[in-house]
């Protein structure tokens, strides 16, 4: 997951150049006599992480517009501290002066996506967001007594 607008501009630069290095490679391969189906077999890796990184591009350019997955049962809320930062528009430092944390606390939290957080440190990461997270609990009926 690309976390920092720093990130986010680096993966834009390299995924430029893995798509204009997939087509030079595609290039030489066809001049050089292999089929199709040879450059694909070849080439497969390559496009394989060009693909994966185009994907982390989007996905922070969704976060940025506003555009969050569905929260279910808490699975996945460090993710979603991290992309609501992201929205906000706030940086790593900006975010750790809010909490009054360092840095490198907010970085080593985000790596880990939250792992292990208390329910106490979610709510201070999400009171210095402004935002507020609402919920509704869902049953399957025939299970009440």
């Amino acid at each position: 997951m690309i976390k920092t607008e720093k990130e986010y501009l680096e993966s834009k630069i390299r995924l430029d150049a893995e798509f204009k290095e997939l087509d030079a490679h595609a290039e030489k391969m066809k001049k050089s006599g292999l089929t199709p189906e040879q450059i694909k077999l070849a080439l497969d890796p390559l496009a394989s992480f060009a693909l994966q990184l185009k994907e982390e591009v989007e996905e922070y350019e969704k976060l940025k517009r506003g555009q969050f997955d569905i929260l279910e049962n808490f699975n996945g809320i460090g993710r979603m501290l991290v992309a609501l930062r992201i929205f906000k528009g706030l940086k790593q430092k900006e975010l750790a002066e809010k909490l009054d944390v360092t840095e490198a606390q907010v970085s080593r939290d985000e790596r880990n996506e939250y792992h292990g957080a208390s329910i106490e440190k979610i709510q201070k990461v999400l009171d210095a967001l402004g935002v507020t997270l609402k919920s509704a609990i869902e049953t399957d009926y025939k299970d009440a007594v």
